[in-house]
Parts: structure tokens; C-alpha cells; sequence
């Protein structure tokens, strides 16, 4: 991993906001469900909001390495607030790579602001992992699209600015008829909200569901061409699921930094538990997970900063895969390790725990991304390089 300079340097200040702002509030978000929104202002100014934002609109212009760092630095203390680094990444990347020059001169500097919150609109109640199912219409009128359906699993919906909904745009078969369009959340009258998920873990970060009764979206606001939005989508998972690694890694870097000083206080039979075969075992193991993972997720990160989008796909979806499964093994290990204590809320192991099941289900579940590996390993060989 043979970083920059100035990638060093952008880590090292992550870590000390994350230290200074994330982890004295980490325990309490989880417990009372809050949205951290005093985190807002601090990552704007900072860029961590706004990461992908190209230079040329005012943004920080980082790259997926830096984006994948922050995400690993905040995510030791809490993935929920970690999710915020690079909140606008699946708004941004549609516009960047699908957008026209009038869309991005329209919204990328609005986001490079620091203080706008976007999200996703793709999951719907009978579609996850299949998207061609998604049933939300949008169906033209004039110099508009009227948009009808419902959304599931929106995260930071409610609290969001604007929000990337994909909806059919006709009736024809497979995903060839999915568009996206930017939906003015606080001006444009028909789109409500449900009740905010009440989840077992990354409890603070906001998943709702998404209601769209006749939302008027003019035309200019479909990214793409009509019927393309598929493509939209999965490049931006591509660069995305990347992310969902770090926060694994870096969830997991920190319960094994629970579990090792605990391992060295905590003591039985007159001896420091750490002194024991059977838990240095645990802890070696753990150690060797992470760093494989780390290996994995930045060999991935240097493909999308050289634009190799023929590797990414794979070596995406092997880092998402590999390192939440890490990240949920490692936690489960850190609650085992602390025994009766790591089962408390006394201590953040069993936090870690829970945030990190839903690694392995969201941005698509491990088992569709194995089924993306083999099915690139077919098509390409086996090689990742």
C-alpha cells in the first residue's frame, strides 16, 4: 500500500477529527437513534462530505483511495457516523459520469458547499437485489415526468436535500427502461416519508421509507438517457461497494483495538488473559484478517484512481465481500474475547457487532457479490490484474 504524501497526510487528520468529534459521541447516537447532524458542518468543512466533487465544481476532488481512508479512519469509532464520509457519493457519481454539463454546473457546486445531504432512491419492498423488479413509474407529461411508486431502505432520505430516484420509464422487459431523476425533496410537493427503520445496528444513520405521489420532476432533471439509468447505477455501486469495505475494515480495526487492551488488563488466574495461547490465537487471526482485507480494499481503490473499470467490478465486489465478512467474524471474536463484558453496552464491542451484519447485506448482499465474481472469473479468467 504505497500511499502519497498527500494521502498520508488527509488520513492523519481524519483519524484526529475522528478521535476529537466521533468517538465522544459514538455510544449515544447508537443508543438513542440519533442523527449526528453537529457532525454536518464539521465534515463539510473538511470535504468529507462532498469527497468525489471534482475541483473544477469547487469540490475537493478526491480520489476513491481517500475516499475509502476517511471512510476507514471514522468507522474505528462508528460506521454510522463513518457512512457520512462520502454521503454524496451515489448522488455525485450518476452526475459526474451520466450528467450533462448544465446538470453538473446545476448541482456539483451546491454539494462542494459542504452542507448538503443527498441519497438514494433504488430498493423498493419486492426489489433489492433484483432490480429490473422495481415498480416506481415515471411517466412523461409535457416538460416533465410524474413519478409514482415506493422507495425502501433510504438512507439519510429524510434528512436529505436531494434524492436520486430510479423509476421505469416504460414497459419494456429487463432494466433496459430505468431512469434516474434528481428530486427536490423540500420543493417539490408529493414525496413524504415513512417510519424510520428501527434497526439492530448502525442505529443513527437514517434509513426510511420513500413515498412518491404524482412528484413533478422536470425533464431536464433525468440524468442520461431515458432508459439508461441501469448503467448509472452499477458504475456507481462499482466505486461505492469499495467504501462499505472500508467501514468493515476500519469496524473491525477498532473492536481488535477493544480486544487488545482489554487482553492485556483484564486478568484470570493471576495472569493477564493476553498471556493465554487461546486468546493470542484469537487475537493473531483477527490481526491477519484485517490486514488481507486492507491489502484487498486498497489494491481495489488504486484500480479506480487509474480508471480500470475492467478489473473494478471484480476486485469491488471481492473487497465488499471478503472484508464485511472479516468485519463479522472480527467483531464477533472482540464480544468472545471481552466474554460477559463484551455482551454489555458497557463496552462497544457488541456495538461493533451488530453494525457490522448489515455489511454484508446492503449495497448488495455477499451472496449476489460472489455471484458477480464467478461470473466475471468466467468471463475474464482468473486473474484480478
Amino acid at each position: 500500500m504505497d500511499f502519497t504524501p498527500e494521502e498520508l497526510a488527509f488520513r492523519d487528520s481524519v483519524r484526529r477529527m475522528a478521535e476529537k468529534h466521533v468517538a465522544p459521541i459514538a455510544a449515544e447516537i447508537d443508543e438513542n437513534d440519533r442523527f449526528p447532524a453537529e457532525l454536518i458542518p464539521i465534515y463539510g468543512d473538511m470535504g468529507l462530505l462532498q469527497l468525489w466533487v471534482p475541483e473544477a465544481y469547487g469540490g475537493p476532488g478526491a480520489n476513491l483511495t481517500m475516499v475509502c481512508m476517511a471512510r476507514e479512519e471514522i468507522s474505528r469509532h462508528s460506521e454510522a457516523c463513518g457512512l457520512l464520509a462520502g454521503e454524496t457519493t451515489m448522488f455525485v457519481l450518476p452526475l459526474i459520469h451520466f450528467g450533462t454539463e448544465a446538470q453538473k454546473q446545476k448541482w456539483l457546486p451546491l454539494v462542494a458547499e459542504g452542507r448538503t445531504l443527498t441519497a438514494i432512491a433504488l430498493s423498493e419492498p419486492g426489489a433489492g437485489s433484483d432490480v429490473s423488479a422495481i415498480r416506481t413509474r415515471a411517466l412523461r407529461d409535457g416538460d416533465h415526468y410524474v413519478i409514482n411508486g415506493q422507495k425502501q431502505w433510504c438512507s439519510f432520505g429524510s434528512v436529505a436535500d436531494y434524492i436520486l430516484v430510479f423509476a421505469k420509464t416504460s414497459e419494456a422487459g429487463g432494466v433496459d427502461n430505468i431512469s434516474p431523476f434528481i428530486v427536490d425533496v423540500k420543493n417539490m410537493p408529493g414525496v413524504s416519508f415513512g417510519k424510520k427503520e428501527r434497526k439492530m445496528g448502525l442505529r443513527g444513520a437514517v434509513n426510511v421509507p420513500v413515498y412518491l405521489d404524482n412528484v413533478r420532476v422536470p425533464a431536464e432533471s433525468m440524468l442520461g438517457e431515458e432508459g439508461k439509468g441501469f448503467r448509472a447505477a452499477m458504475r456507481a455501486l462499482d466505486l461505492n461497494r469499495p467504501a462499505i469495505a472500508a467501514a468493515s475494515v476500519g469496524l473491525a480495526q477498532g473492536a481488535l483495538d477493544v480486544a487488545l487492551a482489554y487482553a492485556r488488563d483484564r486478568k484470570q488466574f493471576k495472569r493477564p488473559i493476553a498471556e493465554f495461547q487461546g486468546i493470542q490465537f484469537m487475537l493473531a487471526d483477527m490481526a491477519m484478517q484485517i490486514e488481507a482485507a486492507r491489502c484487498l480494499l486498497y489494491e481495489c481503490t488504486r484500480a479506480g484512481d487509474r480508471a480500470q473499470w475492467d478489473r473494478l467490478p471484480l476486485l469491488a465486489s471481492m473487497a465488499k465481500c471478503f472484508a464485511s465478512d472479516m468485519a463479522m467474524k472480527v467483531t464477533t471474536d472482540a464480544v468472545q474475547i471481552l466474554g460477559g463484558y463484551g455482551y454489555v453496552k458497557d463496552y462497544p464491542v457488541e456495538r461493533m457487532m451488530r453494525d457490522a451484519k448489515l455489511n454484508q447485506i446492503f449495497e448488495g448482499t455477499n451472496q449476489i457479490q460472489r455471484v458477480v465474481i464467478a461470473r466475471e472469473l468466467l468471463r475474464n479468467g482468473a486473474r484480478a490484474r
